[in-house]
């Protein structure tokens, strides 16, 4: 007998992925915790029945959510990672000899712990002494913060369950709050593709646009992800992600990445013209 998961990405598709077997399964207080493996994806997590990651793809995600504000600002000392109780984003942010701390605010210590087992390679950075474990919940952890962080990545699930606080307007005024003076702030973004998953998009970029005196969106091609076009928003109380970025810079420090580049950086910025209409429709008018 095949075995099969499935992900419905609207009332009419689907995504499915033959598993091999399953190496997880558990119900922990806030959400149910699957890993299974596959061929052709490997290893894959899934909350709630909604994919997070993939052995074969996480880079990416993972990449472009920390290298894009790591390069325009590589003075970086102090990051609040939200979420990313995978570790991968952790991963990546440790590359830089330059980061100090990573306080990991993540609410769900099951899924660290089953990270930890069953997906190393994406878990590897948890242990790390520069990063600071807090099992709570991020929107109560960032209202007590003040002018503390350089960098605040907000590595979250979708904008449901226990992942829903970090999608408001609260949230984003508390992490402005929480930024030094050239602090930035870098969210996932969700798919501008199908209807509803556009219109949660929308809100949040309105809620951002609110907060930020800097504030766009930029995007990237995740296979396993709804419609496999993904945004994440970059927003800053001062530097551009593009005027400000130092990309000779960052090019000498000779990291390796598999899918980030400071070209890529620089063209991800620029968005086809469906998605610009749907960003400026929630943009206030000048």
């Amino acid at each position: 007998m095949e075995l099969w998961f499935s992900e419905l990405h609207t009332p009419g598709v689907k995504l499915s992925i033959k598993v091999e077997r399953q190496l997880f399964s558990a119900t922990s207080e806030f959400q149910r915790i699957d890993i299974f493996e596959s061929k052709d994806f490997g290893r894959f997590l899934i909350l709630d029945g909604c994919m997070m990651l993939t052995e074969k793809d996480e880079f990416i995600y993972h990449e472009m959510i920390t290298h894009v504000p790591m390069c325009v600002n590589p003075s970086i000392k102090n990051v609040l990672l939200i979420g990313g109780g995978d570790g991968g984003t952790a991963r990546e942010l440790l590359k830089y000899s330059t980061v100090e701390t990573i306080d990991l605010v993540e609410i769900d210590e099951m899924v660290i712990e089953a990270c930890r087992e069953y997906l190393p390679q994406t878990a590897i950075g948890l242990d790390d002494r520069r990063v600071t474990i807090h099992i709570e919940d991020g929107l109560k952890f960032v209202r007590r913060c003040v002018d503390a962080y350089d960098l605040i990545v907000v590595d979250s699930t979708d904008p449901f369950g226990p992942g829903e606080g970090l999608f408001t307007k609260e949230f984003y005024g508390n992490c402005f709050k929480a930024l030094r003076a050239d602090g930035i702030m870098v969210n996932q973004h969700e798919n501008p593709f199908y209807v509803n998953d556009a219109i949660a998009m929308q809100r949040a970029h309105k809620r951002i646009v609110s907060s930020f005196p800097i504030s766009r969106v930029y995007q990237l091609h995740i296979p396993t992800y709804p419609s496999g076009h993904w945004l994440f928003g970059f927003a800053s109380k001062a530097r551009h992600p593009i005027n400000d970025a130092d990309f000779d810079g960052w090019d000498r420090l000779g990291i390796a990445t598999r899918y980030y580049n400071t070209k890529l950086h620089r063209g991800s910025f620029s968005l086809p013209n469906y998605v610009e209409e749907l960003l400026r429709d929630v943009e206030p008018e000048e």
